[in-house]
């Protein structure tokens, strides 16, 4: 059998010759996958960022390169697929699918998907760069809304994709799917009553105000700071660094206590000193610590230290003092060296801390 007859030979309506041409073009755009995806990322990067930022990116092709290269991977084998003829393949009218259907069905849904999966992760490298830009403003408002946004898009997204994939892929009339929706939207909405009250109540955080992203507050006996504010949820992190998630309806209904709304953080405290110590120096130490804390560059003049009460076994002082910011971190710093002076000041004055303790005084009887 001579070359010309096996490239001539049919099978499925196809010579062996167009086989040939389908594979050699399979193989050389698979070849060219790769550097032609490093091409439409790069001109895809300068259409989303003007300024090349090493950092913005990195986050652009790890968010887009994956898509893309599946993306060329279809485009080649639609282009692969124009080789061969597959009129034998197409189902007659009333036979239901044929092969050629069940194929050209796949390849749009697989097309479809992999179109809303780069808008998806289009919308990420977007939030990504918003966020980056939030974070430069002195305003929270922002660092709070972007999240929300961008978790609203991708919603909006993936709704639209599964609209489109049953109406083009799974013929689907969308219309009656439509009509069908709004009259089952009384069981849907009472199937889903506590997500639609989680969704309410964001809507509520954001318009209300209650606390920005970045504020430190108290819901529940959870104090944190809060990082995200979602469609269902809020994410706090405590300062044992672990993620406490708080439905969005608890926090609308429940107490909450923004302690980053507060100008000022108040510290009061006892110390209490040995019976033993004089007049003298308690007054001292008083008017030191007094003296201390309204210098301090972090407290207001509202501090008050007093000498207060005689205690079971200590002279108690009261030090009452307000840090000039809502701040954890300033709080327990100014806390820390404030207490570092103390100790320094009632050791200057030759006095003791006090502890617990119990005299025992034994009678001696002389009979």
């Amino acid at each position: 059998m001579e070359i010309t007859e096996i490239l001539d030979f049919k099978f499925l309506g196809n010579t062996f010759l167009s086989y040939l041409y389908f594979l050699a073009s399979i193989t050389i755009g698979l070849l060219i996958v790769i550097p032609l995806s490093s091409y439409i990322l790069k001109f895809s990067f300068k259409f989303f960022d003007k300024v090349n930022n090493q950092k913005n990116t990195d986050k652009f092709n790890s968010l887009l390169k994956k898509p893309i290269k599946y993306f060329l991977f279809l485009v080649v084998l639609y282009v692969s697929s124009m080789f061969l003829d597959l009129s034998e393949l197409i189902s007659n009218k009333g036979s239901g699918l044929g092969i050629i259907d069940i194929i050209s069905k796949a390849f749009n849904f697989l097309l479809l998907l992999i179109v809303f999966w780069i808008i998806n992760r289009s919308i990420d490298f977007i939030g990504f760069k918003l966020k980056n830009r939030a974070s430069e403003t002195e305003s929270k408002v922002d660092d709070q809304l972007i999240p929300f946004a961008v978790d609203m898009a991708k919603v909006i997204t993936i709704v639209l994709g599964i609209v489109m994939i049953l109406g083009n892929v799974f013929d689907v009339n969308i219309a009656a799917l439509v009509t069908g929706l709004g009259i089952g939207g009384v069981a849907f909405a009472l199937a889903s009553k506590e997500s639609l009250e989680n969704l309410l109540g964001s809507f509520t955080i954001f318009f209300d105000k209650p606390f920005t992203v970045g504020d430190i507050v108290t819901l529940g006996g959870v104090t944190g700071v809060v990082e995200k504010v979602g469609f269902r949820s809020t994410r706090i992190r405590t300062f044992d660094k672990s993620i406490v998630t708080v439905p969005n309806k608890n926090i609308i209904s429940s107490e909450l206590d923004n302690l980053g709304a507060r100008p000022v953080r108040r510290v009061k405290f006892n110390i209490g000193l040995t019976y033993d110590s004089s007049v003298n120096n308690i007054k001292a130490i008083v008017n030191d610590i007094q003296d201390l804390i309204d210098k301090h560059p972090d407290t207001n003049n509202d501090g008050k230290v007093r000498f207060l009460n005689f205690g079971p076994s200590s002279l108690d002082i009261m030090v009452l003092y307000y840090v000039n910011s809502p701040d954890w971190e300033v709080l327990i710093n100014t806390q820390e060296k404030i207490n570092y002076s103390i100790i320094d000041i009632v050791s200057k004055h030759k006095c003791d801390f006090a502890f617990p303790s119990t005299s025992v005084y034994i009678e001696k009887n002389n009979n």
